[in-house]
């Protein structure tokens, strides 16, 4: 959990401040780092937490969590909100896709302009290991992911809607035809391409997720999220998805938009609007992946006096 020290110059000590209390049992925690193959032979890895005792018996609930681009790391961290998940049963998965810098520029530039669908690749991948070594199955897999991670989800469910129960694509990038023409979205070209490039449009045509919802589909179970006042990633990409998913999808999953009220990119959020947005996520996530809420062991109130 976070922690805050106290720094005295004069003698160059450190002492502890404050420190976050959790209310759950994190040193029943396993975090491994797990290598497979992606579809293009590279190897790619994520970090996978769970209980110990956990078994792979293919029914574990999954989140997996990715970003994949502007040269951002994803290394791992501590989140009470992913710990509550854990603590849940669920397996968290957080994969180290191509696009960040986890293994420099070689590892960016392998996920960005004509090559951004590896980062799909890598994504999907990473759900067809988790299966095929028993974790989990399609039924139990939700993705999350914001912004650039926002346009991962999108792409991964329209590309494998199969593949995973649960998608929750948050302030995403969904619309990579035009995403240029609102706001800074043309400060992002040198990371997509632009549609209006003879060159850029076919691959960005290819993969953008608004475009390539096709009527006809039983799509996962989505939960869309963006914010009114959303001046980074303008919330008419969410709209216009959650509208087209909503008149596309074949299937009995629903298909929701959450639009926050007076506040933008995720950041910047009163306490009491990040409790009701994550209550609100993590309802949809344990109800579609059929998980019965668990007392955490360290909170349930003892008998007796």
């Amino acid at each position: 959990p976070p922690s805050i020290y106290r720094y005295t110059i004069e003698t160059g000590e450190s002492t502890l401040f404050r420190k976050t209390e959790v209310k759950i049992k994190t040193d029943d925690f396993v975090t491994e780092q797990v290598f497979f193959t992606s579809k293009d032979g590279t190897k790619v890895p994520m970090f996978l937490t769970y209980k110990k005792g956990m078994v792979r018996n293919g029914q574990n609930p999954v989140l997996m969590y990715g970003y994949g681009g502007f040269n951002i790391p994803i290394t791992p961290g501590f989140s009470t909100s992913n710990a509550f998940f854990v603590e849940q049963g669920g397996i968290y998965v957080s994969v180290t896709l191509r696009g960040g810098s986890e293994y420099g520029e070689k590892w960016h530039k392998a996920g960005m302009l004509e090559k951004k669908q590896n980062v799909f690749d890598d994504f999907i991948g990473a759900a067809e290991h988790l299966i095929k070594e028993k974790y989990t199955n399609n039924q139990k897999i939700a993705i999350r992911g914001g912004s650039n991670g926002g346009l991962l989800v999108g792409a991964a469910m329209t590309q494998r809607p199969d593949l995973f129960k649960v998608a929750l694509p948050a302030v995403g990038v969904l619309d990579m035809l035009r995403y240029h023409k609102f706001t800074v979205g043309w400060g992002w070209a040198v990371e997509y391409g632009n549609a209006d490039s003879a060159s850029h449009f076919p691959y960005l045509y290819k993969y953008s997720p608004y475009h390539n919802l096709k009527p006809g589909i039983d799509y996962p179970a989505t939960l869309v999220t963006t914010a009114d006042h959303d001046d980074r990633v303008v919330p008419a990409h969410s709209f216009k998805f959650a509208s087209r998913l909503q008149e596309y999808n074949a299937g009995s999953n629903p298909m929701l938009i959450r639009i926050e009220t007076n506040a933008g990119h995720g950041a910047g959020k009163p306490t009491s609007k990040q409790i009701e947005e994550t209550t609100d996520i993590w309802s949809f996530v344990m109800y579609h992946l059929k998980m019965p809420f668990k007392e955490p062991v360290s909170t349930t109130p003892k008998k007796g006096f």
